[in-house]
């Protein structure tokens, strides 16, 4: 029994490196379905083998633990300091979730691109927009994302990272993602749009800024509660309604034919 408790927690750590719970990755991504033209949908079901983009929103979080996809450990997060304004962030040779995002959707984008590349760019792609709107995955270096940073979640220990990916989302709203995308996604044509601009740096470099205010509301030993979870729901509510229309945005730019915004723009 302690040894089944020990590799359960052993588990549970591993997991709290990655961003979004499952439940947040499958908001972003159905939003994302949702605002899909016609081409950019049949192009993504025929990549996917009819399955939805949901059914994938997930899959990076296991395969970076895997011999195969091990490249992609770095992927998910870009980790920058305190002090450290975002564009002199430091980049690792192993690739962060930005310069990753923008790999991605060269791949999507390339006419010389097989189809399994094709395939494997867009499942990543997938993930990655949505980890680049968790603030802890631009959190700091120094802390690994606020995984060191310790805290309390009502009467349980817990890090900062870990209550961005899931608990505080969680308790704000225990709604299923179809839910979430139908209590979110009702934004006029106006704003969508203006939600939905910006490039993959404007879009890590916002979620840095918003990382930054975690940080100096939530120091190391707070006590997280009802209180702060009404104070920081409505950001993540913002955050998985950003990601969903970016990712559409962009996959309507890869695959629809005409499309105003070009692939390399982002």
């Amino acid at each position: 029994m302690k040894k089944t408790i020990v590799l359960l927690a052993a588990a549970m750590s591993a997991v709290a490196a990655f961003g979004w719970s499952q439940k947040g990755h499958d908001t972003v991504a159905y939003i994302a379905e949702k605002h899909l033209s016609e081409a950019a949908a049949d192009s993504v079901a025929s990549l996917l083998d009819g399955k939805s983009p949901v059914y994938w929103a997930n899959w990076l979080d296991n395969a970076s633990h895997t011999p195969d996809y091990a490249y992609t450990k770095t992927w998910h997060y870009k980790n920058i300091d305190a002090g450290t304004p975002y564009d002199e962030a430091p980049t690792i040779k192993s690739g962060d979730v930005v310069s990753a995002a923008r790999e991605q959707i060269a791949i999507l984008a390339d006419s010389v691109s097989t189809r399994s590349q094709k395939q494997l760019a867009l499942k990543i792609l997938i993930h990655l927009i949505g980890d680049m709107h968790q603030p802890m995955h631009m959190g700091h270096f120094t802390d690994r994302g606020g995984n060191n940073v310790k805290v309390r979640f009502f009467d349980r220990d817990s890090n900062l990272h870990s209550i961005w990916d899931g608990s505080i989302m969680n308790s704000g709203h225990a709604w299923s993602y179809t839910e979430w995308q139908q209590q979110l996604d009702r934004l006029s044509p106006e704003v969508e749009r203006a939600t939905a601009a910006g490039n993959i740096d404007d879009w890590g470099r916002e979620t840095y800024e918003i990382a930054t205010r975690v940080y100096d509301y939530f120091p190391s030993g707070s006590r997280v509660s009802y209180n702060q979870i009404a104070a920081w729901t409505p950001v993540i509510e913002q955050q998985l309604l950003r990601g969903g229309l970016r990712l559409a945005r962009v996959l309507n730019a890869i695959f629809e034919p005409d499309n105003a915004d070009s692939p390399a723009s982002f």
